[in-house]
């Protein structure tokens, strides 16, 4: 591990662009950067050593310890379950009912999260929220599972409530695990939409995390927990996210070669598998659109999406389509990706 982090000094470059006619109306810029297994930088778009905020893109990091220290065997946690851990659901039954059940086997209820609820994004679940006059819960929050991973690590550490705390035993093996799998010390973290701190790192740093994760094998405790959490990813594409999202519709495109994780604010990280890559990328605007298309022309690049699938179609160079379902502009790869 690296005592801090030596930020780079390279501009930011184009990783998407925005056409309207024969116009180029918006540019999504950014930084991204491909780690291979020994934790060398193999390609970099823009600055690799950028300071992010990582957001739910971690998740895999966060489920470290749920897996290495035991508690995810004590619990009899599923591979659907670990891929909830990993999750940033939409709230649909098929994610609250499980979040749900897993709590139940806790011996807890949704009151025990520290997560926040909010209105899911899955279509069926909130008509049915709505037209009920039934309140969402926190389950229905999209880091949920995640939450629920917490709180099953913090059950079999005989610790505390407030699992979302800096100083709560759950947080301190997650920044340990944070801080050893992508080589560098945090600088800091900041609190994410779910109320969990999110570490920060250099954006090589989090490729450098996903390589890891990448050319584990079940040796070690922690190449099993990586090896486990990753399968349990592309095993369970429809948990990870929901139907029409990137991450489920990118995974299922792969076909399992790749595990994908979108976060807050445009971020995007990729686990290769077969190649030993991992990738990470940030679109400075914060614009989702941006960060999609980017990791299709990353991934597309290396060979690992077919760019003329439909899902590659779809994020990589969708068309923009206005209130008259008329295609009114069109989204494309960056300048960089050729």
């Amino acid at each position: 591990m690296t005592d801090g982090i030596v930020k780079g000094q390279a501009a930011p470059v184009e990783l998407a662009q925005v056409w309207r006619g024969e116009f180029l109306e918006s540019v999504h810029m950014g930084h991204a950067v491909v780690v291979d297994a020994s934790g060398e930088v193999v390609k970099a778009w823009g600055d690799a050593g950028a300071v992010v905020l990582p957001r739910s893109s971690s998740k895999m990091l966060q489920a470290l310890p749920l897996v290495e220290s035991g508690a995810a065997d004590a619990a009899g946690l599923s591979d659907e379950q670990l891929a909830l851990a990993c999750a940033s659901h939409n709230g649909a039954r098929a994610h609250v009912d499980r979040v749900e059940a897993w709590l139940a086997d806790l011996g807890l209820g949704d009151d025990d999260l520290r997560c926040g609820g909010h209105m899911p994004k899955d279509p069926d679940e909130a008509k049915r929220l709505t037209c009920s006059g039934d309140q969402f819960c926190q389950v229905h929050n999209n880091c949920s599972g995640k939450h629920a991973g917490f709180l099953t690590l913090s059950k079999h550490l005989g610790a505390g409530p407030e699992y979302v705390e800096i100083d709560h035993p759950v947080q301190k093996a997650v920044r340990a695990a944070f801080e050893e799998v992508t080589g560098e010390e945090s600088p800091g973290y900041g609190i994410d939409g779910c109320s969990a701190p999110n570490f920060a790192c250099s954006l090589t740093g989090m490729a450098r995390a996903m390589a890891r994760f990448a050319s584990a094998d079940e040796t070690d405790a922690r190449g099993r927990a990586m090896v486990r959490l990753r399968n349990a990813m592309v095993t369970h594409p429809l948990l990870v996210a929901g139907e029409g999202r990137a991450c489920t519709e990118l995974m299922r495109a792969m076909e399992g070669r790749v595990a994908l994780k979108t976060g807050a604010e445009a971020f995007f990280v990729a686990i290769l598998p077969e190649q030993g890559l991992g990738v990470a990328l940030k679109v400075l605007d914060g614009g989702t659109r941006g960060a999609e298309s980017a990791i299709c022309s990353i991934l597309v690049e290396l060979g690992a999406l077919d760019p003329e699938h439909p899902a590659a179609r779809q994020f990589q160079r969708p068309p923009l389509v206005n209130c008259r379902g008329i295609e009114a502009a069109r989204i494309a790869p960056g300048r960089v990706f050729g």
